[in-house]
């Protein structure tokens, strides 16, 4: 029974995080379709993370790293094939990327302190600084890049 607040979060992370992320993807404009495809990565690997902690199988948190990776670079493809659409309407992503590093830290600082010092808490350290980081330039991809000169004021 020591696993089940882990698989609660997880539960509650998949449906408050990733039932949304999904029916954004699924519908509305572009802009908004390609921020919730990178949210619904972000979520899924989280909850690997909880899973990983709840069911005690240490396998979930290598998912977690291959998806880590692997989530926001199809992030980037997509912000370079639609580029001329997304440049025309860009997606308001800067505050999906500052909840994406609240709720990222929010998952990982209790995984790490559960786990104790070891090769899990590098792990775990790893996959938060590679989902925080990630959905930072994704974030930055989406929205054109930095601000120019005029739009800054």
């Amino acid at each position: 029974m020591t696993g089940l607040p882990w698989l609660a979060a997880a539960f509650a992370l998949l449906v408050l995080g990733l039932v949304p992320a999904l029916a954004g993807a699924a519908t509305g404009p572009l802009r908004r379709r390609v921020a919730a495809q990178n949210t619904a990565t972000l979520v899924v690997c989280l909850v690997f993370l909880l899973l990983a902690q709840g069911y005690g199988r240490p396998s979930y948190v290598d998912l977690a790293l291959v998806l880590a990776l692997v989530g926001p670079a199809g992030t980037l493809v997509y912000a370079r094939l639609l580029a001329a659409d997304l440049e025309r309407d860009p997606p308001r992503v800067r505050g999906a990327a500052l909840a994406s590093g609240v709720l990222t830290v929010a998952v990982v600082v209790p995984l790490c302190v559960a786990n104790g010092p070891g090769r899990a808490l590098v792990k775990l350290l790893v996959v938060g600084a590679l989902l925080v980081g990630g959905n930072v330039v994704a974030s930055v991809a989406l929205g054109g890049g930095e601000p120019k000169e005029a739009e800054r004021g």
